[in-house]
């Protein structure tokens, strides 16, 4: 069986930077376990499948370790696929998933998904995870992921994590997220899961479902610029609007090709 794949790099203008997705459009459902395999040979943190069904189009996400429940990235990939590359006609495309109803609509270049928000509430940071991290926050909280408050960027950037102790814990579809308010922008982040084939993902737009909602209330405002401070980098433009969050980036291609699935 060929199926079509495409690389895309989201939440950034230039390729080798933002977050590399696959993304691999199907006629029917494969196996979990296939698309599972599938995702581990791609090699990039998330894989996007989808099946479009009359209107509807059915998104799921693979890591190369498990299927997730809400990928920004790589709906965002999914999105440019079929408006770059599959002719998809207008402005909005909306995906049905395990977190419900997302849409993702078109300006120009710009894509801007439409997630649900969750707002972070107070929390004990578990010793392994506090054990793990070169640097101890200010504040901890958790919604789907523990939230890492620190005093400055410098602090996000710097943070180092043992991996040994780090993976002691199984947080399932969730992570650690490191935050601080930015230099030359809003608020910055990193994005850690643990017992993950990848331990620190590039770009993270699941995250911001949390992260929105915290900076927002912190910093009286409710439109933000962020940036994920990880090796490749990622630019995020980010609206707090009530029990949604809207969170826009660009995208590149950077190969489109096939696979051969027997």
């Amino acid at each position: 069986m060929k199926l079509p794949i495409y690389q895309i790099d989201a939440f950034t203008d230039r390729i080798f930077s933002g977050n590399p997705a696959c993304v691999v459009p199907l006629s029917d459902w494969l196996p979990d376990e296939i698309l599972l395999k599938i995702a581990k040979e791609n090699g990039v943190a998330e894989t996007a499948f989808f099946v479009r069904s009359n209107s509807d189009i059915r998104l799921r996400w693979f890591t190369p370790d498990l299927e997730m429940d809400l990928c920004g990235h790589a709906t965002l990939a999914a999105a440019y696929v079929l408006k770059v590359h599959l002719n998809y006609p207008g402005n909005k495309v909306e995906f049905t998933s395990l977190s419900g109803r997302l849409t993702v609509t078109f300006n120009e270049d710009l894509l801007t998904l439409d997630f649900p928000s969750r707002p972070p509430v107070r929390e004990i940071l578990p010793t392994a995870i506090k054990s793990s991290v070169s640097l101890q926050p200010d504040a901890v909280l958790k919604a789907r992921d523990y939230v890492l408050v620190y005093p400055s960027e410098s602090s996000v950037l710097n943070l180092q994590i043992d991996r040994q102790v780090f993976d002691s814990i199984n947080l399932g579809t969730g992570g650690v997220i490191a935050t601080a308010k930015g230099e030359n922008c809003d608020f910055v982040s990193r994005f850690f899961t643990p017992q993950a084939t990848i331990l620190e993902d590039p770009v993270t737009g699941s995250a911001h479902c949390t992260l929105v909602p915290y900076w927002s209330d912190r910093l009286s405002k409710n439109k933000l610029d962020a940036r994920q401070l990880s090796e490749r980098g990622g630019v995020l433009f980010c609206e707090n609007s009530g029990n949604r969050v809207l969170i826009s980036g660009r995208a590149r291609t950077y190969m489109v090709g096939a696979i051969w699935v027997d």
